[in-house]
């Protein structure tokens, strides 16, 4: 025995040297808050604790150092090597999922003479949230609402205000392993995403002055909100973390916090803005099937980032997130490129692109709660059913959402925040026997659809008001100049093409 453990705190030494070094030069441990001078001295730890720390660190569990009644201190100190490396790659992948995935395939979709504008707007968002974020954004959504709190709307706007005390040790409230920094620039990947959704819905008619303003009042007032409620650690939504969740929802990665956000905001403002000139009498196909083809194809990939990445950490959740996603996406963008083969007698390029997008989106909030089976059911679900959604509903209705964003994230979004309220299973997640073992598999599925009731009003309301102090301020749309000779010229000086088409 004794032999074996030398062994393994060997092992141990080599394996987290680094963080062991970094851990030498910290001026406390991270989990750690009280003043230095309050805390009494801590032991060192023997060899079977050592041990447990690198089992706590293989297998994604707090070391013993993170126990309020510990009185052995850690030998490894900061972020897990493992575990970080995977969360800063997933970070950039999600990067990758706006710049330049959504950029490319919303850019594809648009008539040649507003490809630049989309561009721009995801890149001005990029700019812009990461601002916000800085300042108090992150703050909102990822800090306690205060020390009395057991469940809550919002967090403070002073804790983590311009990234103060977000460094490079754990926040415990949300992962044991991964830098604080990390899972910041993290979760500020997300908030890029989820309005740069929105101009789908808009694009080719709305002034870059508008957009950026809308942008800056939404992400206010509906998306650090609701992200704070659905994934706080003392969320008003956190069915998982939160004992004192008032409605106990699940949402692994953004089904309601990213996809029915934006979706159903998309909806409302492009009502609200009116439909493009010559809408219904003039065809308005995409410009480049090639370059919606190749953005759909980013976002896939990068959606790994997204699902697998909210795992916060490279554990088994992650694996079957990773899972899940692949099948769900290649089911379901089968499914709709067949739907069209049968009612339209040629499957597209863009069905199939549709289809792997909705897919995504339908997985997303179930990807590290279901199985394998669970995940052709979505991807049949996500194939049919916002297929349904842009191919008749939106004709019958007829609303102008340029490029479908609420068939496919609205309409996808909701399905799947449903969906995953039925086919949830703590035998892949065994998270959801913290808190919910009662309801999992019985009715879960209700508290999905009250966080839906939650998530649809917030969109909504919020998206009025803000639209209409919008285009008080600044009005909305271009004038019809400008919007027939397109957005590129007009709002950057700039053509995405130069000599015939």
């Amino acid at each position: 025995m004794k032999k074996t453990l030398l062994s393994l705190n060997l092992f141990a030494a080599l394996l987290l040297s680094g963080s062991s070094l970094r851990a030498a030069d910290a001026a406390a441990p991270a989990a750690t808050n009280a003043p230095a001078a309050a805390t009494p001295a801590k032991a060192d730890p023997s060899m079977e604790q050592r041990v447990a720390d690198l089992e706590a660190y293989l297998n994604n569990l707090g070391r013993a150092a993170d126990t309020a009644t510990n009185n052995v201190k850690s030998n490894i100190g900061g972020a897990g090597p493992g575990h970080n490396a995977w969360q800063m790659t997933c970070t950039a992948l999600v990067l990758f999922m706006t710049l330049p995935g959504l950029a490319l395939f919303y850019g594809g979709l648009v008539r040649r003479k507003n490809v630049l504008s989309v561009l721009a707007q995801c890149f001005g968002i990029a700019g812009l949230v990461t601002i916000l974020w800085w300042l108090f954004g992150y703050s909102m959504a990822f800090s306690k609402a205060g020390p009395d709190s057991t469940s809550s709307f919002i967090g403070s706007l002073k804790t983590f205000a311009l990234l103060s005390g977000v460094d490079s040790n754990p926040n415990t409230d949300y992962s044991y392993w991964v830098s604080h920094n990390v899972y910041s620039m993290y979760q500020l990947m997300f908030a890029i995403i989820t309005p740069a959704l929105i101009i789908g819905a808009i694009a080719e008619r709305m002034k870059y002055s508008a957009i950026m303003l809308f942008v800056a009042l939404w992400m206010c007032l509906v998306y650090f909100p609701l992200a704070h409620m659905v994934w706080g650690i003392d969320g008003f939504m956190n069915g998982v973390w939160n004992a004192n969740a008032t409605i106990k929802a699940i949402d692994f990665a953004g089904g309601t916090v990213v996809h029915m956000s934006s979706g159903w905001s998309a909806l409302i403002l492009c009502m609200i803005l009116g439909k493009r000139l010559g809408y219904g009498k003039e065809p308005m196909k995409p410009h480049s099937m090639v370059l919606c083809m190749v953005g759909t194809g980013m976002l896939w990939v990068g959606w790994y980032g997204f699902n697998a990445g909210s795992a916060v950490a490279a554990d088994g959740i992650a694996a079957n997130a990773f899972t899940t996603t692949t099948i769900a996406t290649a089911v379901a963008s089968f499914v709709w490129a067949m739907a069209e083969y049968v009612i339209k007698g040629k499957p597209s390029i863009l069905g199939f692109c549709s289809g792997a997008v909705a897919g995504l989106v339908v997985i997303t909030p179930a990807c590290g709660f279901v199985n394998s089976n669970g995940s052709v059911i979505i991807g049949i679900a996500a194939g049919l059913i916002p297929f349904f959604a842009c191919y008749k509903l939106k004709g019958w209705l007829g609303y102008d959402d340029a490029l479908d964003t609420f068939g496919v994230h609205a309409v996808g979004g909701t399905l799947g925040a449903f969906l995953t309220g039925v086919l949830a299973t703590a035998d892949v997640n065994s998270n959801l026997n913290t808190n919910l073992k009662d309801i999992v598999g019985k009715t879960l599925w209700m508290e999905q659809l009250k966080a839906i009731g939650v998530t649809l009003t917030m969109a909504i309301v919020g998206t009025v008001i803000i639209a209409y102090i919008v285009k008080a301020v600044v009005g909305l749309r271009v004038d019809e100049e400008a919007e027939n000779a397109g957005l590129d010229l007009v709002e950057h000086g700039e053509e995405g093409y130069h000599g015939a088409s």
